[in-house]
This record gives C-alpha cells, structure tokens and sequence, in this order.
C-alpha cells in the first residue's frame, strides 16, 4: 500500500485533488502536507482519518521531517514566482533524502522558453524544476499546466465587476488559450496518483478541449448575462494607465500584464488530448465553466 503525499492541501487544487483520491484509495493512504494545523480544512482531514504532514518549502529541515515514509508525492508548485526555484530546490532534495519513490509536479505549458518572452520568469523556475527532478533519478511524473479557466474570474472580475465595466479589457489580442477548470486537473491528477504505475516517467501536458480567446470568452459571456459584452485588446502601456488609474496594485498589474501578453504571444496555444485521455471524457466547456461561474 503506497502512502501518497499531497501538498499544497488547503489550497484550491490540492483540497480538490485530496477530494477526488479519497474516492479511489483509503484515506490511510493519504497524507497532506500544511503549513499549521489551525484551519477547519485540517482538523476535517484528521478527523477523516488523513495523516497530517507538517511542513514548508521554505524549510529544508521540515520537509525531510514530513516525506519520511511516503512513496508518492504530489508536488504542488509554489505560487511565490520569486522564491519558487528556492523552494522547489529544497522540495526535491527532501524527496531524495527521505527516500521518495514518485514524483508528480505540476509544471505549465510553453513554446518560448527564451529570455525576452513575456512569461519568461514563469516558464524559467517551471524549466529549472523539471529537471532538478530529471537529474535527481526520482521516478517521475511532470504534468503541464495549461491555463486554470478560473484566470478568467481574476483578470475581468466577478458578474457584478462585468455588468459595471460591460467590457473585457485585455492586452491578448488574438490569442487562444486551451482552459481547465481546476476541478479537471484536480480529477485527472486524483487518477494518476491511484494508478501510479501506468504514468511512470513520463511528461503529460494537460490542455483543455477547446482553445478559445477572449473575444470568445466575450461573447459566451454575453450569452450568460444577457448583456452585450465587448472585448476590447488595448496597447500594453494604456492598459498599464488604466489599471494604475484605478489603484491597482504594481504587482498586480504586472501579474496581469505578463499573462496577457503571453497569451497575445501563444504560450497557452495548445492541443494535445493528454488530459481527456486520463479522464476518458472532454474537458469542461468554457460556455458551461462560465454558466456555473456568472450565472
């Protein structure tokens, strides 16, 4: 009985990725990596039976502590861009320590790896990471994200935010992106971690079904609300002033600016069917995923 290790576990695709296991393997088997035990997310697990795992990527010392004994880890990567590589640096080196078997990490999809792309900081600690754990002889599996379809929520806000600005607002030009929502990533990645053996040693890149821009996020959305939504691609510097105008914070805009610039450039542009091949259906549509979400 192999003991799977998941971290990021309060967070929203791991807590959803704990939900989806616990309908294919016993709870003993299911670990959860936290930061502090004090939220009612943690004391459910425990009370559910799952081993609690106390540990930080930024410390070393305690993910050794927290890997001793598990066979199977569930590698969420860090959402601090900054401090990811750091951090992912001290997850692999625990894993080998502790004597972890398997790996799964959750990358992202690219075509431009160079210096001067827009999400060259993204792609660049995703790259590095992937190959500390091809160099660490962990047996392995790497799967690239492509886009959470929740994204789509973050940049043009909630229905209220949309029925105000009765716009979509964003630097992406023409380009399309292949959405998951998270709760398919979420599944797909409970069924590998249950059937561990049949995706050894590989790299999977998960694209939704369907690859839309958001002139066609626009118009699905219009559908929803029953208000004319347009979409709107402006220069980077307007939309810089504009969200500046607004009291955004510079990180923020940033975050925003660099994602939407590595849509326009096609980073998210991708059509592999590895992810319906491991669920064994489609993917969300992007017309259902925004009924649930602005209905």
């Amino acid at each position: 009985m192999k003991k799977i290790l998941i971290t990021g576990a309060t967070g929203h695709l791991g807590s959803s990725t704990v939900r989806f296991l616990k309908e294919k393997v016993s709870t003993e088997q299911i670990a959860v990596l936290v930061r502090n035990t004090d939220s009612d997310l943690v004391k459910n697990y425990k009370h559910e039976g799952i081993d609690i795992r106390v540990g930080d990527y930024d410390n070393f010392e305690s993910l050794t502590e927290a890997f001793k004994g598990i066979d199977l880890l569930y590698f969420v990567s860090g959402s601090d861009i900054g401090k990811r590589l750091p951090q992912h640096k001290n997850v692999v080196k625990a894993a080998v320590q502790a004597g972890v078997e398997h790996v799964l990490y959750t990358s992202t999809v690219r075509n431009d790896e160079s210096e001067d792309a827009p999400l060259f900081p993204v792609v660049d600690s995703h790259k590095q990471t992937e190959d500390l754990i091809l160099a660490s002889g962990l047996n392995y599996t790497i799967l690239r994200h492509n886009l959470y379809a929740e994204v789509i929520n973050m940049f043009i806000g909630d229905k209220a935010q949309v029925l105000q600005t009765k716009s979509i607002y964003l630097p992406t030009e023409d380009g399309e992106v292949s959405f998951v929502p998270r709760k398919d990533f979420a599944e797909a990645e409970a069924i590998i971690l249950a059937k561990p053996e049949a995706y050894k040693n590989v790299i999977l890149e998960f694209n939704g079904s369907e690859q839309v821009g958001f002139k066609e996020v626009a118009e699905k959305l219009s559908a929803v609300v029953g208000e004319t939504i347009p979409y709107i691609s402006p220069e980077e510097g307007e939309f810089r002033k504009q969200l500046a105008e607004v009291s955004l914070p510079q990180e923020i805009i940033d975050m925003v600016v660099m994602f939407s610039l590595g849509i326009a450039n096609g980073e998210f542009n991708h059509k592999t069917n590895d992810l319906e091949k491991v669920l064994g259906r489609p993917t969300q549509s992007i017309a259902d995923f925004l009924k649930e979400t602005y209905a």
